[in-house]
């Protein structure tokens, strides 16, 4: 599968078409370098939080929420005011730079509890921000038949890229520094910085790139009016609903699986191997059923069926770590919460949005995946830091979560049934005239 993918990207490198194709085989390898980077990172984060104590996993989250809250608006400043070109390089050059005082602190002072707490929050923000920024920098890059062409390909430079991560940290992990993994982030992320400079330099587009202001609304304002619609739409409020009751999930297994990792794994090489590991798995799943199940698994059984699958797989799951709280467990738990999210979940929220208007593509999505997302993180993972301090084993927090993991399936497959309905009440042919209008 790896050859038949680097093989494509060779027939499509050495093809003339004025050089659009040059610029998709440089946006999958710089989508493959951010998403590396971060996965030979993301096993680093994991035991500074683990560093920190299982207990404290709460204020991490909160602490990454407010963190974003107060980034996002600063964000929207900065792409108001600067052109595409620079705000690319700026910000690319300043999580690079961020990673070098990383492994400055890391090898002189060691991995202390702020700087655990730093790093994790880091982390967390640095993977949003890199993404994000990358998917608008490619709608920009490419116009919008070029983008139905070729986004899924770039989309496989990503995945690949989170699969090649936790092989290299896996590999790294026996080191007694964290060093090499830091290392191996910057050169990653450098690569892709490389890829930035010469997609901007092969672009039809590059005097676009090159003014200096953007007449762009702040994201700030942008999320308000996002909660606005979302108030008035009972559609996005069941998508809302949806979306808390996927973070809940997600929250409490990784909870429950930082107790476990901290109780059973006693060595921070160990734990380390252990969170690759676990990346390795789901990337790899996740890959293989992007490239070759989740169209014909929609196709199949319906877009309800597919939201109400995983959550209903967790509640099942769930019963079992409730009986029986093992590492073990929990492991093959995250694996398929994660894997199946990738491979079903995440393609079926998007299809969602598919039938509401162009503004509540934009700024409800947005709302949603950002402050909604992290803010039920937070809320979450405090009300299981609550249950531990009252005296709750993981066996009897895993039992209260058996119910939001059924209604999650439930709201899963109502929601599959209202977008069939908009389907049929709205042509798609109209939706799409419509938001080309709005536009």
């Amino acid at each position: 599968m790896k050859h038949s993918i680097v093989s494509k990207f060779l027939e499509l490198w050495h093809h003339p078409k004025r050089g659009e194709y040059k610029l998709v085989v440089l946006s999958s390898s710089f989508f493959f370098c951010l998403l590396c980077a971060y996965f030979i990172l993301r096993p680093l984060r994991d035991e500074m939080g683990i560093e920190n104590g299982a207990v404290n996993m709460q204020w991490l989250f909160t602490g990454t929420f407010l963190t974003m809250v107060c980034l996002v608006p600063i964000f929207g400043f900065l792409v108001s005011k600067n052109s595409i070109k620079n705000l690319m390089i700026y910000v690319y050059t300043f999580f690079l730079a961020n990673l070098l005082v990383f492994y400055y602190f890391f090898e002189t002072h060691g991995p202390s509890r702020v700087l655990a707490i730093i790093f994790f929050i880091w982390l967390s923000v640095f993977n949003l921000f890199i993404v994000s920024l990358f998917w608008s920098f490619m709608a920009d890059v490419f116009h919008s038949m070029a983008a139905k062409k070729f986004f899924g390909i770039i989309a496989a430079g990503g995945s690949l890229g989170a699969l090649t991560g936790p092989a290299i940290a896996r590999g790294l992990s026996g080191w007694a520094s964290f060093a090499p993994l830091l290392l191996a982030g910057c050169f990653f992320l450098g690569v892709g910085l490389c890829c930035v400079l010469w997609i901007l330099k092969l672009s039809p587009r590059k005097n676009h790139f090159k003014q200096e202001k953007q007449n762009f609304k702040g994201s700030a304002s942008a999320i308000f009016e996002g909660v606005q619609q979302i108030t008035k739409s009972s559609y996005l409020m069941g998508i809302v609903g949806f979306i808390l009751l996927y973070t809940s999930i997600s929250t409490i297994l990784y909870f429950e699986q930082a107790h476990l990792v901290e109780q059973t794994l006693l060595e921070s090489t160990e734990r380390i191997r252990y969170f690759s590991n676990i990346d390795l798995t789901v990337n790899g799943i996740a890959i293989f059923g992007q490239f070759f199940l989740t169209a014909r698994i929609i196709k199949r059984i319906g877009l309800s069926f597919v939201l109400a699958s995983i959550p209903f797989v967790m509640g099942l799951g769930l019963v079992f770590l409730g009986f029986h709280p093992a590492l073990g467990i929990v492991a093959v738990l995250m694996v398929l919460h994660r894997a199946g999210n990738f491979t079903l979940l995440r393609p079926g929220r998007e299809i969602l949005f598919t039938v509401t208007s162009t503004s509540e593509k934009y700024k409800s999505k947005n709302c949603i995946d950002t402050a909604v997302y992290r803010g039920g993180d937070a809320l979450v993972g405090w009300a299981f830091s609550g249950l531990v301090a009252l005296g709750w084993g993981l066996g009897a927090i895993a039992f209260l979560a058996i119910p939001l993991a059924f209604l999650w399936s439930f709201l899963g497959f109502k929601l599959g049934n209202q977008h069939l309905e908009k389907e049929n009440i709205v042509p798609l042919k109209q939706i799409h005239y419509e938001n080309k209008i709005q536009s």
